[in-house]
């Protein structure tokens, strides 16, 4: 989606809203806890560069899953700081935060067949 500038956000039942994020796209494969990879929109493998991402992510309670989000480093204002996270990539690996956003595989469920709307409004909960 192309976004617009505009003064407000709609207003209605039939929007949903996101938050953008200005960081780099990252996607996060869970194959086990030992092995977690996290690549870039390019398909390139930035796991060593997103260390405490991959180390977030072994926390989490998931056999496997694939999501994807938006890794940033926070400024001093605590909004996304660009400059810094591109910084960050090659200096702290531990710098990144990761806003995921979506949900492609859980568990042996794929969640990308499944409508937005459906998922959203009947979440899948993980015991």
């Amino acid at each position: 989606m192309e976004p617009k500038l505009v003064a407000k956000p709609p207003e209605g039942e039939h929007w949903i809203h996101e938050i953008k994020l200005d960081g780099y796209r990252a996607h996060v494969v869970i194959n086990s806890p030992e092995d977690i990879r996290v690549f870039t929109k390019s398909g390139a493998d930035w796991t060593r560069k997103f260390t405490g991402i991959v180390e977030a992510a072994r926390e989490l309670d998931m056999e496997n899953a694939i999501f994807e989000g938006q890794a940033v480093v926070t400024g001093a204002n605590g909004l996304p700081d660009f400059s810094a996270l591109q910084r960050a990539v090659h200096s702290d690996p531990y710098a990144m935060i990761l806003g995921a956003f979506d949900i492609m595989y859980l568990d042996k469920l794929r969640l990308s067949r499944h409508r937005l709307q459906s998922t959203s409004r009947n979440p899948v909960r993980h015991h």
